[in-house]
Parts: structure tokens; C-alpha cells; sequence
């Protein structure tokens, strides 16, 4: 009988699907908007720009060795509240998470997760052979499940996924609600808190991970450049944390993880104030506006506190995003992180975000 060399628990059923590109489309003439992927419509950060250009005759050589660089600037970045040693950096959030996952999560261990989510949390954990335990989010106001995840936590759970503002719907979790589950779960628990889209949120009782990360508290905090930076495709993101932890996954990482340009770019980017209030203004002013336009037309949405806006589209959703496509907007469809039925929509500039209305004016009729 042959020998089966594969892995069973890779073969997985639900992958990760990310948004098509520009490139991809076969156009019919029209200007693309694409809303499709929460990437800044603004572009990049300025210093971030020059920064890669002040580097692009070293492309010959290779970068730092490590992310010691990058931490020692994102402990200035928040004040020095934290030390370098509280941060972890690298080729992006997903790969900060996939590292933080294969340090803590194995075969016969668990962790949990709140449908509908970023789906890497479930892939990344199953390519360890762990098992994922889905405590859903209630869909009426996508409110988590506070006592049905802490009811689920077992001697095999290691991490607690959370994410505030939450992708795909743009909800939070408030201060008092975070602070339930953080005092909740025993010392064998360590919560990751994605915190990705936090420079959209402007809600009052709206927390990022840092004052509990500072009392010590078992959390690891997901960041990426890639949002209000606008550096999408230059792939970088960083985590902190406690120091134990920090110290404990950066075992893991390969020398010379992060190139140069994108170390370069992150550190110029962290100085950018200016940039980066201007994006996060623009974005907030148009998300008022958004919820005008889609009040109007009858359209229903969840209040945000992200970059974008998910809606119940008035027919099929596959349908909608043809439609949309067909009218040259871009949407997403959020099956895939398991609110079916739903699309999500990135807040663009006034241009776009007209055109994503017009486009509904016309499927509507």
C-alpha cells in the first residue's frame, strides 16, 4: 500500500480569497474604482515615497538582519510608553500573525475564533493541525459573544482571536466588553488583538491593547503599514506585546525578513503626522457621508469603525458585485468571512464613493 506523504489536515476546504485586481479586469471602457480591498485610495505616505527612493541604489545589499531597526522607531512612534523589546516586526500583519500562531499553537490544541473574521486566523492555526473553536458574533449588531468565549475556553485553548474594528463589518469592541474577556480568561490564554483598522476608530469607548499591554496583560496587538499608511504592497506590519512574549516569538523569525525598501518606508511613515491625519480625517468625513447617501436610499448598512462599510446589498449578492463591476466599482463579497448575503465596501474619495452610489441608483432602478 503506498505511503501517503502528505499532511491530511492541509487539505483545507476554506482558503483565503483575496479581492481581484485591476489587472485582472477585462474593462469595458470604464474607469475602475476599486473598493474592494481597503487599501488607501489616498496613496502613501510622502516620507514613505522619499524614503524609497533615498534607498534604491542599495538594492544590491542586503537589509538589516533583523527588525531591531523598525521596533527601536515604533518605541519613539508611541512615545516611548513602550520599550523596542515590547515589539515584534515583519513582512506584513499576516506574517506577524503566522509567526505568532506557529509559536503557540500545535496538534490537539485550540484556539477561538468570532464568525465572521479574518479568515488567516482559522488558516494559519489549521496548518498546525490545531483545532478552531467559532464562538459566532450575533448578526443583528455584530456584538460579540463575551460569556459564549469564555464559556469555550478549555486546558487545550492557547489563543483568543479578537479584532477591533472587526473585518468585514466594521463593528468594535467596546472598553467594558474587552475588559470582561481580558480579566476573563486564565494565564494559559493569550488574546490576539487585531487592531489593524484602529486609526479609523473614533468611538469614545473605543481601546487599542496598549494601556493593558503596559499593566502586563497577555495580549499580542496586530498592526500593519498597510491601511492608513498606504503601503499595501510594500508588505509590512508589526505586533506588540509583553517583552516575554515578544522575545519568545521573534525565535521564529528568518534574518533579513523585512527588505529595505519597506523598513525604509515604515520608519519615514511612522513620522508622517500630517499624512496620516489627513487620511484618517478624509475617511471619517466621507463615512458620515456614505451613511447619508445609503440612509437615502433605503440601503442597509452597520455604522463602521474601520475604512469601509458593510451593506445588505438589495439583490443576490454575487448579482451586486457584478452589477457593480459592470458600472466600473469594485465591492467584496463577505462570504468568505462568513457574513453571506453582505458586501463590503472600502470608504473611498468623494469620486469614488459618488460612483459607488450611482452604481446602486442604477441597480436599483
Amino acid at each position: 500500500m503506498p505511503i501517503n506523504i502528505y499532511k491530511p489536515y492541509l487539505s483545507l476546504k476554506r482558503t483565503y480569497k483575496g479581492g481581484i485586481t485591476k489587472d485582472e479586469l477585462s474593462t469595458i471602457g470604464l474607469k475602475i474604482y476599486k473598493l474592494s480591498s481597503n487599501e488607501n485610495i489616498f496613496g502613501a505616505s510622502p516620507k514613505a515615497i522619499e524614503a524609497i527612493k533615498n534607498n534604491l541604489d542599495l538594492l544590491n545589499e542586503y537589509p538589516d538582519r533583523t527588525d531591531e531597526k523598525l521596533r527601536i522607531a515604533l518605541s519613539k512612534h508611541y512615545k516611548n510608553e513602550l520599550s523596542a523589546d515590547h515589539f515584534i516586526g515583519g513582512p506584513s500583519g499576516s506574517e506577524v500573525l503566522d509567526l505568532t500562531i506557529r509559536a503557540f499553537m500545535d496538534h490537539d490544541l485550540e484556539c477561538i475564533v468570532s464568525t465572521p473574521f479574518f479568515l488567516p486566523y482559522q488558516m494559519f492555526s489549521q496548518w498546525q493541525n490545531a483545532k478552531v473553536i467559532d464562538v459566532p458574533m450575533n448578526p443583528s449588531d455584530w456584538s460579540l459573544d463575551v460569556s459564549g468565549i469564555l464559556n469555550s475556553i478549555t486546558d487545550k485553548t492557547r489563543l483568543l482571536f479578537l479584532t477591533s474594528p472587526n473585518n468585514p463589518t466594521g463593528s468594535y469592541i467596546p472598553r467594558v466588553e474587552l475588559e470582561k474577556i481580558i480579566n476573563g480568561v486564565p494565564d494559559h490564554v493569550i488574546i490576539v488583538l487585531d487592531e489593524v483598522y484602529e486609526h479609523f476608530a473614533d468611538a469614545e469607548d473605543y481601546t487599542t491593547a496598549l494601556p493593558y499591554i503596559k499593566e502586563g496583560k497577555q495580549i499580542i496587538a496586530l498592526n500593519s503599514f498597510s491601511k492608513a499608511y498606504g503601503m499595501a504592497s510594500l508588505r509590512l506590519g508589526y505586533a506588540y506585546t509583553t517583552p516575554k512574549i515578544s522575545a519568545y516569538i521573534r525565535q521564529l523569525a528568518k534574518p533579513f525578513l523585512i527588505n529595505r525598501l519597506s523598513l525604509e518606508a515604515g520608519i519615514a511613515a511612522l513620522e508622517d503626522f500630517e499624512f496620516l491625519s489627513s487620511t484618517t480625517t478624509k475617511i471619517k468625513e466621507e463615512r458620515k457621508w456614505l451613511y447619508q447617501q445609503l440612509d437615502h436610499l433605503g440601503i442597509k448598512y452597520w455604522q463602521s469603525q474601520a475604512n469601509f462599510i458593510l451593506i445588505q446589498p438589495p439583490i443576490n449578492d454575487d448579482d451586486f458585485v457584478k452589477k457593480m463591476l459592470s458600472q466600473g466599482v469594485m465591492v467584496r463579497p463577505s462570504a468568505n468571512f462568513g457574513a453571506p448575503g453582505n458586501i463590503r465596501v472600502t470608504i473611498g474619495d468623494r469620486e469614488a464613493n459618488e460612483a459607488y452610489i450611482n452604481a446602486i441608483k442604477f441597480i436599483i432602478g
